[in-house]
């Protein structure tokens, strides 16, 4: 019988400590585990390193001031291009940053997945990645054709968190979406794994769900699961919901501290009533502009 990883937000929590290397699954402004995101800022973590395809996960947690890194190929809300939060931390100089060629992300994600200590890449070469990481190294092919190729070194977390569409209790889960992005790796490249997720089914219920190759994480990469409906909010869950521009524009726009006082103050709950208010009201501005 599989066993049984169910757990709360703040148990998942509790896994993180100060100075720990978090990665963070989903892409830019989709489906992202914004409410474990939420719940990890609401707990003051410090010093933490995130490495992550960015979006608001990087903003709100620097906001924060909960990381001191950011392994990454882009920070983007994708509608809006530059994730507002991690650039003015950028600007003031109070972020470490360590930018890769997305493809080079994903091939050291790959190579912690692998317990490998690098794999060789073509991209980087002529680039400015080598110059901003100095730390690089290239290798030569040991073949005849010897070829000079980037030597990617193993991105190696701690505890990554990702969200699904579905997951059963033991830690199967399936995307609905168009893209499994690099959740898999994220979970294999960690040494704990945590997934949340819009609805957790029976075994039975997720394998009837969709087609066997959108289940994306099994049991054995994954060690804790949380029922979060909503919880990728304000990113896209496709197709349970699209990313809500509305509210990404007020996360982007709104004084920090009177954004933080009206939705993170409180717990995950506290967070959808606030945004369904929010929702309410604007609804209503918009029927009496309308009118």
């Amino acid at each position: 019988m599989a066993v049984d990883k169910r757990m709360t937000i703040a148990e998942v929590v509790d896994e993180i400590r100060d100075g720990m290397t978090v990665g963070i699954g989903g892409w830019g402004s989709r489906r992202k585990p914004m409410a474990l995101v939420r719940a990890i800022a609401r707990a003051r973590r410090r010093n933490l390193t995130l490495v992550t395809y960015g979006g608001p996960d990087v903003g709100l947690l620097v906001a924060e001031g909960c990381v001191e890194r950011v392994v990454t190929g882009f920070v983007s809300l994708d509608s809006i291009p530059l994730e507002p939060h991690f650039r003015r931390a950028r600007s003031a100089g109070t972020l470490l940053l360590t930018e890769y060629d997305e493809g080079m992300l994903y091939w050291g994600l790959l190579a912690a997945a692998n317990r490998l200590p690098f794999l060789p890449i073509r991209a980087g070469l002529g680039s400015d990645v080598m110059r901003v990481n100095p730390d690089l190294r290239t290798v030569h092919s040991p073949y005849l054709d010897g070829t000079e190729l980037v030597a990617m070194p193993a991105v190696n977390i701690d505890v990554s968190l990702v969200h699904l569409n579905r997951v059963d209790a033991g830690g199967n889960g399936r995307y609905l979406g168009p893209d499994p992005y690099f959740d898999d790796l994220f979970c294999l490249a960690a040494k704990r794994r945590f997934v949340s997720c819009e609805r957790l089914l029976s075994t039975e219920e997720l394998i009837g769900s969709g087609p066997p190759q959108t289940l994306l994480t099994n049991r054995s990469m994954v060690d804790g699961v949380v029922e979060t409906p909503h919880g990728a909010h304000f990113t896209s869950c496709v197709p349970d919901y699209g990313r809500d521009e509305e509210f990404q524009r007020e996360y982007a726009t709104a004084d920090w501290n009177t954004f933080r006082a009206r939705y993170l103050d409180g717990d995950e709950d506290d967070y959808q009533k606030a945004v369904a208010r929010w929702r309410g009201t604007m609804d209503d501005y918009q029927k009496a502009v309308a009118g």
